[in-house]
């Protein structure tokens, strides 16, 4: 190639002006001067068909386009989905990085002894069906019905759910109860008598102002809220971010409170202090509709803002003005109340005094507040027999109770796994879309107990960890391949979306109706099937109404009629109490033996040289199921550690400087690149959750980064409801070339 002197580059560009050069057109052409051209990537679809996502637990609806050749091409927000509202997240959008992924399970896998080593070999479905059914079969014989455990994730779940009991077990559960959300569930039931829904019924578009208590919108990417946030930023309302790190929506925030982790309560408890003492409160709602103000107010007569201080690291000052503040927006001042809130096993509490504060706004059934949701009423399936009875479940260890777990404990059935911890024993294991090495905490604990069952099976899309430790396989179909239930919650306007096949099933993947259908049929179970497919399930449900499946033919989705969700259109809210009422102090607690109003306990603090560990998500990652989507990956392929730029210095570690995570316990995880950063307190580490994968099944995403939940060796028990709380757990950095 002829080399050209930046002398002669220049003389070409002078003799350009006015004529073509080199081929590339006229000089105007040059350097970005001409319009943008807009590249059209030929994704549109010769068919477009409407279903709603499962990338995460939000179900957005979708537009998936399907080219002439049957490739799905786009995936994008349905305008005529409530909760989608014509936009996705970046997850949603990356739905083809699921369904095209590589690494699939492509057909049923059974585990045999081979040479003396234990191997999985391809099994047809007829066969891989008859173990399942035989091992099922055998578990009942034995040890009963009971003996046999669901741990399920995932709208397709409930086809399970039906199997499971019709073969007679209670032991029905999903890691996102205890794991996650259940604390502010059973504190909002235990105050107002509801709990906030899933999506929660948060009226943040008409919030004024809105405190998020480490909760990173954003971030986490809840698509409704989302564009809710930005919507009500856009209209002037304001923000109050608490939260040890300054996330996005912090960058947001007229108030970052850089809150010492752990401390919540005490901040909480301080801001009541303040609000009351000083009547800005919403006494006629209270009156109206509130027991219990004047225990309330005794009891934070002396949780000062000037107490607070001294646990939350939160100037007095601060922790005044900002109660003020976030009382100035009543009744449209919203104080969020989260989504995973397994923190510290206090978190009942904590969600109690969040649903206290919201309770002093008067915002419940508030315009900016909470609305109060409708349901599209679609008839139930029937025509099965009934479940049979049961023992109760074996969640709880012997001779403790929670008394207001709402839903079957999945530690507690993993712990229930071996021998002696419950008052009988689980045996065996069917695990629906999630890899419970990843979701429940202290993994070497899951590890004794899938060591101890007799027979276990997985479902799932992607060979994830858990994969690799069951008896069988079986490969179930992507939600673009498949048809699921209709999915009708509870919203503003009460609807019910449709989930339907976009392509074809690929390789030998099947759906999850099929898949519950077929093992029911092998256990006799066949009158709990009634169905010849979803499909038939579905029109027989709709038939009831007088309604079919061509009813969702346009947009997939029916939208019921207007009504109204608001006290201020003449909505009387309906609290579900004892009382009737707010119970801002709590009977029900109090006659459980717990505090009946919210208490702070110091959390523990670390190890000489150790950081708390906090995780959160990012906007193309939710659980472990993202991580190995080569679509996504392009985004973020690894997390990062994020490490205050002073505490960094002082361990001598850089930027960018690849390091070892090794917990409390000597647990291990890595190698992880430093973020360096002003934008997270000094004492405590933050990663993005889902990677440091082990399965070598997920070829793109294995071994990149590090694992949280392999740190997350122990955890705090929720009283109240059971919960495990994971943010008490503390790692110490080692450099990589020390390891």
């Amino acid at each position: 190639m002829m080399a050209i002197s930046r002398r002669t580059f220049i003389q070409a560009g002078s003799a350009a002006a006015g004529a073509t050069v080199l081929g590339v057109g006229p000089a105007t052409q040059w350097f970005g001067l001409t319009p943008d051209v807009v590249h059209n990537p030929g994704t549109e679809g010769v068919k477009v068909v409407p279903s709603f996502c499962e990338l995460c637990f939000w179900k957005c609806g979708i537009l998936a386009h399907v080219n002439g050749e049957g490739r799905v091409t786009k995936i994008e927000g349905n305008p005529a989905h409530p909760l989608s509202q014509g936009k996705l997240c970046p997850r949603g959008t990356g739905g083809t990085g699921l369904l095209y992924d590589p690494d699939r399970l492509r057909q049923p896998l059974v585990r045999v002894e081979r040479k003396g080593q234990q191997v999985f070999e391809p099994v047809s479905w007829e066969a891989a069906l008859d173990k399942v059914a035989e091992g099922m079969q055998r578990i009942k014989q034995r040890h009963g019905a009971e003996a046999f455990a669901l741990f399920k994730h995932g709208y397709g779940g409930d086809w399970f759910k039906r199997l499971m009991k019709a073969y007679g077990t209670p032991n029905i559960t999903h890691p996102s109860y205890a794991q996650c959300r259940g604390s502010r569930q059973t504190a909002f039931e235990l105050t107002f008598g509801n709990g906030v829904g899933s999506p929660e019924v948060t009226d943040i578009e008409n919030a004024r102002v809105l405190t998020l208590i480490g909760s990173h919108l954003g971030e986490n990417m809840h698509n409704t809220q989302v564009q809710e946030f930005a919507r009500a930023i856009e209209r002037g309302a304001q923000i109050v971010a608490v939260d040890p790190r300054f996330s996005t929506a912090a960058g947001k925030a007229r108030y970052w409170l850089p809150i010492k982790p752990g401390t919540d309560t005490a901040l909480l408890l301080a801001w009541m202090h303040v609000i009351l003492e000083e009547g800005l409160y919403d006494a006629a709602y209270l009156e109206q509709h509130a027991l219990g103000l004047d225990k309330l107010k005794a009891h934070v007569a002396d949780k000062t803002p000037g107490w607070a201080y001294t646990h939350t690291g939160i100037p007095t000052q601060t922790i005044v003005e900002t109660a003020r503040f976030v009382a100035s927006g009543r009744p449209a001042s919203l104080i969020h109340p989260g989504r995973r809130t397994a923190w510290y096993g206090t978190d009942t509490q904590r969600g109690r005094a969040i649903a206290i504060m919201n309770a002093l706004m008067g915002n419940w059934g508030r315009k900016g507040g909470f609305f109060m949701p409708n349901s599209m009423g679609v008839a139930k399936f029937t025509g099965e027999p009934a479940y049979p009875e049961h023992k109760h479940a074996a969640d709880m260890p012997k001779g403790v109770v929670y008394p207001f777990a709402g839903s079957v404990l999945s530690h507690g059935l993993r712990d229930a796994s071996i021998p002696g911890h419950a008052e009988y024993d689980i045996k065996g294991w069917m695990v629906y879309g999630t890899n419970l090495l990843q979701a429940l905490p202290d993994q070497n604990k899951t590890l004794e107990a899938l060591k101890n069952l007799e027979f276990s099976v997985a479902i799932d899309v992607l060979p994830a960890e858990i994969t690799g430790w069951v008896d069988v396989v079986l490969p179930e179909a992507t939600y673009l391949e498949r048809y699921d239930d209709l999915h009708t919650p509870g919203w503003r306007q009460g609807f019910a979306a449709l989930r339907q096949p976009v392509v074809p099933p690929m390789y030998e993947s099947k759906p999850g109706w099929w898949i519950a259908k077929e093992i029911g049929k092998r256990l006799g179970l066949d009158a709990y099937f009634p169905f010849d497919s979803a499909e038939d399930y579905i029109q027989q449900r709709l038939a009831k109404d007088g309604r079919s499946l061509a009813d969702f033919a346009e947009t997939g989705v029916l939208l019921d009629k207007a009504s109204p969700c608001y006290i201020e259109d003449g909505l009387a809210p309906v609290f579900g109490t004892p009382s009737g009422k707010i119970e801002l102090y709590s009977q029900q607690m109090a006659d459980a033996g717990l505090a009946p109003l919210p208490d702070y306990e110091p959390p523990d603090e670390p190890p000489a040289g150790h950081f708390r560990l906090l995780f959160g998500r990012a906007p193309t990652q939710t659980f472990g199921r993202t991580v190995n989507n080569r679509f996504l990956g392009e985004v973020m392929d690894t997390n990062v550690l994020w490490m205050n730029v002073r505490t960094a210095k002082e361990q001598g570690l850089k930027h960018g400087q690849q390091v070892m995570l090794v917990n409390q316990d000597g647990a291990k995880t890595g190698p992880i690149a430093i973020k360096a950063t002003q934008r997270i307190r000094p004492d405590c580490v933050y990663m993005v959750h889902g990677y440091g994968q082990r399965a070598k099944g997920l070829k793109f995403t294995h071994g990149k980064g590090a694992s949280d939940s392999a740190m997350v060796t122990r955890s705090s028990i929720d009283p109240a409801m059971g919960g495990t709380g994971m943010n008490n757990n503390f790692v110490r950095v080692e450099r990589l070339e020390a390891v």
